[in-house]
């Protein structure tokens, strides 16, 4: 019995997808932070939302592939998609903090800059679990 009880309970938190620790409501509150350039409308055109449009759509940016929407990336962002780069809640809460550097070390170009000067120094996982939560 234990040991099926035991089995049971790894394939479930084997199955179950990997996030990380952060809050999404405190995330959805912190958004003011972002509004200023991003805004976060739905496929639909519904505005979850509002903000500007200095930054990309972050609508869906968990699982998508980075630079890959219709705004003008920067050249870093736009190869550090095609290399590989794919938005997830852990890699988001990464970039959050210094953009440009994570760019930097992903793509080994000490060049390359991120368009984004901001730097979310505190709630970044709170963050990149709403923008996660939105494409659920």
């Amino acid at each position: 019995m234990k040991t099926t009880i035991l089995t049971i309970a790894a394939a479930v938190a084997l199955a179950s997808p990997a996030f990380a620790s952060g809050d999404a409501a405190k995330g959805e509150s912190d958004f003011k932070k972002c509004k200023a350039c991003h805004m976060i409308v739905a496929d639909d055109g519904t505005e979850i939302q509002k903000g500007g449009k200095t930054g990309p759509n972050l609508y869906g940016v968990v699982g998508r592939a980075a630079g890959s929407t219709d705004f003008k990336y920067s050249e870093v962002m736009k190869e550090a998609g095609e290399k590989g780069l794919v938005w997830s809640e852990e890699n988001l809460a990464e970039y959050l903090p210094d953009p440009s550097e994570f760019l930097e070390e992903f793509s080994g170009d000490e060049a390359g800059k991120s368009k984004m000067t901001f730097k979310l120094t505190k709630g970044a996982e709170d963050m990149a679990a709403y923008l996660a939560s939105l494409a659920q």
